[in-house]
């Protein structure tokens, strides 16, 4: 049974439940559960397999968690549940000609949707959200709502991360996730409302650009005033309200005419134009300071939708080999995060799992995590940006160069950075890792353009961050050098990494992998430098041979030994702004987590923490002016949080 929610009152102080936590109206359905579910190779309606099983969506069909647990091959798979009036009735009802709407978090990888035979939407991309009008379709009564997904295991043209193409999992690759994997939801809306919203922050200019797109209409009923009278005019002029608050602090408030669908508006905050305060709102992990952001359309008096958002105040930038947060060098401690579960694979457990794996990352010492080859579920970001945790953001990458891939990637591509920019937490973009996808790029032009392409495209849809063109080696056009070193020995990291010179020797010529560092004749412009990729020590139950990892350790002392060897080179090698060591947690036969599986710690917390961070008792270590500041543990962490603006449970 979904447990009550609470209503939401600030987006900045959700209970981390709500499904798109920068876009937030306070009634919704959750329609995860029970869904019949059958799996066949037909593609038609009308042809479709009969429903012999039931699953728990979101969970994909191979994980544990669905109840399903069929790890084979499943090229086509279908769901179906029935979609009550109450359900419509609690989401907010029908009333005042509203809109019906069904939100798909993610579906992997092509999907379809029909209400009562009818066909109401359809998707490509399995990591962005989706969403289907019901209206037109849907009666007084309960209706069926069916759900089909198509992910071809062996289409590696399609963007796959780490889902295995072959039926069991081998070395880095994971059982497959198919079909319904986020959050499915309800939610009803008047005619006039948002349907996107993007919130930039200026730090020097003491300001926010809020970019709103509403409903498709939005203003066509908005006349001109040569057209009617005055009094006519007024009620039906369409407006937009945009309000920032910080605690109970007025920030800026500004109501401006519609004109169109896309509005676009500057909110200046006077108190960040004094110079001596204006660092007291800025985020950072230290200090995860939120701003919230009140959206209102308006048609005449009446309001016709309010959304609730938040944005943090920081700048991130990467200038003289070094990277800055809020203009001052801060040195990047990520690690590598699969986002991956036992039990339901790429889907999270639940809403509370994801704060925990930021609160895990931020207690064993790191500021940053790279999410690597998936576009995590919203609620990841939504802690990251309240708890303060740096994320590099990344993708999905096919395993193929061929023109239908570029497009199916750039699309996605194109989706995720436009719909994420928003988050704080998020500080870069990577598009592509260690030539995936763009294999041959040191012989072929054509990936080459893809990569350069990719980069340039990044920019020109979010120019606020860093851009690594291809993580790992063969770059293009990287904002920062990114390498990845699985060496178990300190000597050679201290010494590929330790000297400028050894550093600009490196960027010119081999990398450790035995890959070309650069394709570019661009003149270096001095680019961060950061160890992307390293450690990798498995930690592994004697005598079990599916355990893999880059080196491995013997026993507990032995893998204490080699990460303390490992990570006090790297903090020590002054030319890195920054490194993500490789990873939070075994994933499959992957066993070079700091954690298990399950999330427990591999050595006292404490003691990888000190080992992390560089400080430790004894003062065999001390971080440098590189690294800013080592934060606590996320405040809180452990804390009951039903609501955390104290609002009463919504029943």
């Amino acid at each position: 049974m979904t447990p009550p929610r609470t209503r939401i009152t600030r987006a900045s102080r959700q209970d981390g439940r709500y499904p798109r936590p920068q876009l937030v109206r306070p009634d919704w359905v959750d329609l995860c559960g029970p869904w019949d579910f059958a799996s066949g190779p037909v593609t038609a309606l009308d042809d479709r397999p009969p429903f012999d099983r039931r699953i728990e969506a979101p969970y994909p069909p191979e994980s544990p968690a669905s109840g399903v647990g069929d790890t084979g091959y499943q090229p086509v798979v279908w769901y179906r549940r029935t979609l009550t009036a109450a359900e419509v009735e609690a989401a907010g009802g029908r009333g005042d000609g509203r809109r019906v709407l069904l939100h798909l978090g993610a579906v992997d990888h092509e999907a379809d949707v029909w209400l009562d035979g009818h066909h109401v939407g359809h998707h490509v991309g399995g990591q962005t959200p989706f969403t289907c009008d019901l209206t037109a379709v849907l009666g007084d009564g309960d209706a069926e709502l069916v759900v089909r997904a198509q992910d071809d295991p062996h289409d590696v043209s399609q963007p796959r991360g780490k889902q295995d193409w072959r039926e069991e999992p081998h070395v880095i690759w994971y059982h497959r996730t198919t079909g319904i994997w986020q959050p499915v939801w309800l939610e009803t809306v008047r005619a006039d409302h948002v349907e996107e919203l993007a919130i930039v922050p200026d730090v020097p200019a003491g300001a926010v650009d809020v970019e709103v797109r509403l409903s498709a209409g939005a203003g066509a009923g908005t006349p001109a005033a040569a057209d009617v009278g005055p009094e006519a005019d007024d009620a039906l002029r369409l407006r937009l309200r945009v309000r920032a608050e910080h605690e109970d602090e007025l920030l800026a408030e500004q109501t401006v005419r519609v004109l169109g669908r896309d509005v676009r508006l500057r909110l200046d905050l006077p108190r960040q134009h004094n110079g001596q305060q204006y660092e007291e709102l800025l985020w950072s992990p230290e200090s995860p300071r939120l701003v919230d952001v009140t959206v209102q359309v308006l048609r005449g008096d009446d309001v016709t939708d309010t959304v609730l958002s938040y944005t943090g105040l920081r700048s991130v930038a990467a200038a003289g080999r070094r990277f800055l947060l809020n203009d001052r060098p801060y040195f990047v401690r990520s690690v590598l995060e699969q986002g991956y579960w036992p039990e339901s694979h790429l889907a999270a457990p639940g809403a509370e799992a994801l704060r925990r794996e930021v609160e895990l990352i931020k207690e064993l010492g790191f500021n940053a995590a790279r999410v690597h080859q998936k576009a995590e579920d919203p609620r990841f970001l939504y802690w990251a940006d309240r708890l303060g945790l740096l994320v590099w953001g990344e993708t999905a990458n096919a395993y193929a160069f061929d023109a239908r891939a570029v497009s199916l990637l750039t699309a996605e591509w194109t989706e995720l950075v436009r719909r994420r920019r928003s988050h704080p937490s998020i500080v870069t973009w990577v598009p592509l890792n260690e030539s995936w996808g763009v294999q041959h790029g040191s012989h072929v032009a054509a990936q080459r353009h893809y990569g350069l392409a990719l980069a340039h495209l990044t920019r020109a849809l979010d120019p606020t961050r860093p851009v690594v063109s291809n993580d790992g080696w063969e770059h293009t056009d990287s904002d920062i050098w990114t390498i990845h070193d699985y060496s178990p020995h300190g000597t050679e990291l201290r010494a590929r990494y330790g000297t400028a010179d050894a550093v600009a020797a490196l960027l010119d010529g081999i990398g450790p992998a035995g890959r070309r560092m650069r394709l570019t004749e661009e003149p270096d412009r001095g680019q961060p430098v950061m160890l992307t990729e390293f450690g990798g020590v498995s930690l592994a139950p004697a005598g079990d041979p599916q355990a893999w990892g880059y080196s491995t350790a013997r026993d507990a002392a032995d893998f204490a030994a080699r990460l303390a060897e490992i990570l006090d080179a790297v903090n020590a090698c002054e030319p890195l702004a920054g490194f993500c060591y490789t990873q939070l947690t075994d994933t499959g036969q992957e066993t070079n987590g700091l954690l298990t599986a399950t999330r427990e710690p591999k050595l006292p917390v404490a003691e990888l923490r000190a080992v992390i961070t560089g400080c430790r008792d004894d003062g065999t270590a001390e971080p440098d002016e590189r690294r800013g500041q080592v934060d606590d543990p996320a405040p809180g962490a452990h804390a009951p949080h039903p609501d955390d603006d104290g609002a009463s449970p919504q029943v």
